[in-house]
């Protein structure tokens, strides 16, 4: 039981080894954090100020850059200080937070881009319709959703992880705290923990995957029936959603649905889906869509004028 842990302490061996690497690393991953961050809130603060922006698309994209902001800041701050540490520490009380967090907004991000995939949907196939189901209160009750299956799903993780023991070593192969290079370390088989854990992270995101694909595909067939202006300005819309999807859930279910290693090659993965997707996705967002971009134009071309007068 969790009582007989004798481990208090984690040592995190880190992405590299080698100290100029890692110093290379700092000065690389540091701006593109800050830019996860201000690229995401740029979004956020555009999206509840701009009224150009106020359909039920825009609304959950607000909602998506904050979890990414979350999501990102979970793992990157102490990935960066840690960096430029000589010896990387834990505690377990940390780790376990670190992983409930983790996936707490990861698995929030999943059901938001399923709902906006849904609102999609909705608005291509059945415009008719759009206003009546995609109502205010709906999108709130959507939203409300999305939060509540990432805390559920991270409550699993943390109640079938706690009991555990850890009696050492306490060295995680890892540069944060994931459940896979935690159970390597647990002292009990933990094969039964390692099914539960692939059942409700690896099979749900593979799941989560084929729904969205298939929601897509749908738009997709239903768009030859619009005009070649509407088909166009779907098209944009649904790249940008659908970039993202693949970011997002490809480095996922690489990692969750396979045997755990200790292969760079993984930390790398994670590295990916970690730091760099979260700083991608306004990026994508604002690139393909110009409703965006103009918003964001304006915004902060009045904010300038504001301050010049």
């Amino acid at each position: 039981m969790a009582s007989a842990n004798n481990v208090t302490e984690l040592i995190i061996t880190g992405l590299f080894q080698d100290p100029e690497v890692q110093r290379a690393c700092f000065v690389l991953f540091l701006p593109v954090y800050l830019a996860t961050v201000v690229g995401n809130g740029i979004i956020i603060l555009t999206v509840n100020i701009s009224k150009s922006l106020c359909s039920p698309m825009y609304f959950f994209l607000g909602y998506l850059s904050l979890v990414e902001i979350c999501y990102s800041s979970t793992v990157v701050p102490k990935f960066i200080t840690d960096l430029l540490a000589k010896v990387k520490t834990i505690s377990l009380k940390g780790c376990l937070a670190q992983i409930f967090f983790f996936h707490f907004f990861g698995v929030t991000e999943i059901l938001l881009l399923a709902v906006m995939a849904y609102d999609r949907y909705v608005a291509i196939c059945k415009p008719l319709y759009y206003t009546a189901i995609m109502s205010r209160p709906v999108c709130h009750r959507l939203v409300i959703g999305s939060w509540m299956g990432g805390f559920f799903h991270s409550i699993i993780q943390i109640f079938i992880t706690i009991p555990l023991p850890f009696c050492g070593p306490n060295v995680i192969d890892h540069y944060f705290c994931d459940l896979h290079p935690l159970f390597k370390i647990a002292c009990t088989d933990t094969f039964v923990v390692g099914v539960i854990m692939f059942v409700n992270s690896g099979l749900f995101s593979v799941f989560s995957f084929l729904f969205l694909v298939s929601s897509y595909i749908v738009i997709l067939f239903s768009l030859r029936n619009h005009s070649a202006e509407g088909r166009r300005k779907a098209l944009s819309t649904c790249a940008s959603h659908i970039t993202v999807v693949i970011l997002f859930f490809g480095p996922a279910i690489v990692l969750y649905l396979r045997p755990a290693s200790t292969y760079t090659e993984d930390k790398l993965v994670a590295v990916f889906y970690m730091v760099i997707t979260p700083m991608l996705n306004p990026i994508i967002y604002t690139l393909r869509n110009a409703e965006v971009k103009n918003a964001i134009r304006k915004l902060w071309g009045r904010k300038v004028n504001s301050r010049m007068g």
